[in-house]
């Protein structure tokens, strides 16, 4: 039986992944651990085989804030994991897995314009939230050797039922609106149950390096709020030739290219060697209705 510590012991991921492991009881025993405070530092690490680090600032409005509250950000992303990864190598530990994001490879490309990031794209944080990122991976390989392994998952924007961030508001407007802008734009996704199946997968396989885990399939944004629309018994009409109206309206606001903008994995840099996508796109989307 491996035993399991996941960091973040209310956050939405680590929630998930721990019911997940759950229904395994005979090969795992997990435990959550807060880290809002110090009291992590007198915990006993000791007895853990794996350590899933998903404890974190999300990411917010980055446009406008502080000196101070870039500095949280670091000192909760950066500082705190690496700091948890030492205590963690130094008893024991045998693996470390940290939640990044794909946030390292900046924001999305405007609407009407391509990004695939493939395994050599190099990171260009666009903001701090993203540097912070960085900086905990370059920590954290920093401390990688035979006898401590490091998983760093480069995850897209992951969604499920009751998850926060773009998806929520994507399903609302798809119940409530009776149109919709047809757009082409290619974004990857990740499906919080496919997610923490790969999770379990790098705990049993006692994995270490970089993973871009993300479901099989691109999404489209109109196609998913036709789906999701679709689901709950809902028509909405797909309104074609908008792109130049939202290319105008996105030199106004961020949000335009957040719903429409590109950023893709490219064909297969998702895939590993056991199958971890449990639902694909369509069939998450009904599930969660």
């Amino acid at each position: 039986m491996k035993k399991v510590l996941i960091t973040g012991a209310s956050s939405y991921v680590g929630t998930n992944v721990r019911q997940h492991l759950e229904q395994y009881p005979v090969k795992y025993k997990v435990d959550s651990l807060s880290v809002r405070d110090d009291s992590w530092r007198v915990k006993d690490f000791s007895c853990y085989d794996s350590i899933y680090h998903c404890a974190g600032m999300a990411h917010s409005d980055v446009g406008n804030v502080s000196d101070e509250v870039k500095a949280k950000y670091y000192a909760v992303n950066t500082d705190l994991t690496i700091n948890i990864a030492k205590k963690a190598k130094a008893e024991g530990v045998k693996q470390f897995i940290f939640m990044s994001s794909a946030i390292v490879y900046g924001d999305s490309a405007p609407i009407g314009n391509e990004k695939i990031i493939t395994r050599d794209t190099p990171r260009m944080p666009a903001n701090f939230y993203g540097d912070s990122k960085v900086q905990a991976e370059n920590g954290l390989m920093e401390l990688a050797d035979d006898s401590f392994k490091v998983v760093i998952l480069r995850c897209p924007m992951i969604y499920g039922k009751g998850s926060k961030g773009n998806f929520p508001v994507l399903e609302k407007m798809a119940l409530k609106l009776p149109v919709f802008p047809k757009v082409e734009n290619h974004r990857s996704m990740l499906y919080i149950k496919n997610l923490a199946e790969f999770v379990r997968l790098m705990i049993e396989n006692e994995e270490s390096g970089i993973f871009w885990p993300c479901n099989r399939e691109w999404s489209n944004t109109s196609e998913v709020v036709r789906m999701i629309a679709e689901a709950h018994g809902k028509k909405i009409v797909m309104i074609p030739g908008t792109s130049m109206a939202l290319k105008a309206m996105a030199r106004v606001t961020g949000y335009v290219n957040k719903a429409f903008g590109n950023l893709a994995y490219e064909e297969g840099l998702g895939d590993y060697k056991d199958e971890y996508r449990l639902c694909s796109l369509n069939e998450s989307i009904r599930e969660m209705a």
